[in-house]
């Protein structure tokens, strides 16, 4: 017995036995390889019978790390698939009914050039995400888009779409991104005040688009177009929206009672049936001038000639 009371083992401390046995030469534990502290090195680890154990190989440590990372991306890639679907069906079913036809005309005509949901095609077209309604409404009853080719301005033709699907379009537009959005309705001239409008209309848009609204040259062959097709709708858009080099009018800029104004100023002067005589195609002082100083030129001509001849 030991001062602790535990019994000795015999045999522990003879050479050449295990657990108080004899063991044969090949049974007997390898203990050069053991740490310096007393403890089992990795090497160092033994079987119940003193042979050691086969330590775990370098092949498996990398199997069982790249088996957690294929379950780590599959976890990922699982929450992924299935959230981003719902996602998108429920941005789909969102569509009013309107959009939705929209939806249809636009892949029929415009997806070429502006690509799929609108974001545009390199070279081909720009992005539509954020234009909003008020602008493809413009371009498309004017006849301007679809365009037939690619040139410093889009001019107005004979409209493809007709007015209500041209706001179908633009009702599509509106849902993938939002913009500018026209009012309701087709009369936006006769709550404006014609006199008020005119003093607007003379200091905002005049030096484009002259005083009888008959447009004019801008530079890198642009042009401001006439105001006489124009439609109210046209109008408050291009207002709105500030197409081609036309400046944008936000509602900080011009109020929606202010634009009403304008409109009315130009409905009056295109409807107007020029009592006072020639309209001279309404291109402003020039042309009057330059009838002035023909038909001046020609009378004082022809009085010289007759005062000549009675003298």
């Amino acid at each position: 017995m030991t001062a602790n009371n535990r019994p000795l083992d015999p045999g522990a401390d003879i050479p050449g036995t295990v657990g108080g046995r004899e063991t044969a030469p090949d049974e007997q534990p390898d203990t050069s390889r053991a740490p310096r502290d007393g403890r089992p090195g990795r090497r160092g680890v033994f079987t119940r019978l003193g042979a050691p154990r086969a330590p775990r190989s370098r092949l498996r440590r990398r199997a069982w790390a790249g088996a957690r990372m294929v379950a780590a991306l599959a976890l990922v890639g699982g929450l992924y698939a299935a959230f981003a679907p719902n996602v998108h069906a429920e941005d789909s079913s969102t569509l009013s009914g309107a959009a939705q036809q929209g939806e249809t005309l636009y892949n029929s005509s415009c997806i070429t050039c502006h690509g799929r949901n609108g974001q545009g095609v390199p070279g081909r077209g720009p992005s539509l995400v954020g234009v909003g309604s008020a602008a493809v409404e413009f371009q498309v009853t004017t006849g301007r888009m679809p365009l037939n080719q690619q040139q410093s301005q889009a001019d107005r033709k004979q409209p493809m779409f007709s007015d209500d699907q041209a706001r179908d379009i633009g009702a599509y537009i509106e849902a993938l991104g939002g913009g500018p959005q026209l009012p309701n309705g087709n009369d936006f001239h006769s709550d404006g005040n014609i006199s008020d409008g005119g003093e607007l209309f003379r200091v905002n848009c005049s030096s484009c688009h002259a005083f009888g609204m008959g447009g004019g040259a801008l530079s890198s062959g642009k042009y401001a177009p006439s105001l006489s097709n124009a439609t109210d709708r046209q109008i408050y858009a291009a207002m709105l929206t500030g197409p081609e080099n036309m400046p944008v009018f936000g509602n900080n800029q011009l109020t929606p009672q202010e634009k009403q104004d304008i409109i009315a100023y130009v409905r009056h002067q295109t409807n107007d049936q020029d009592p006072g005589g020639f309209g001279l195609g309404r291109l402003g002082p020039v042309p009057e001038a330059l009838v002035i100083f023909l038909v001046g030129i020609v009378a004082l001509v022809f009085a010289a000639l007759w005062i000549a001849g009675k003298s």
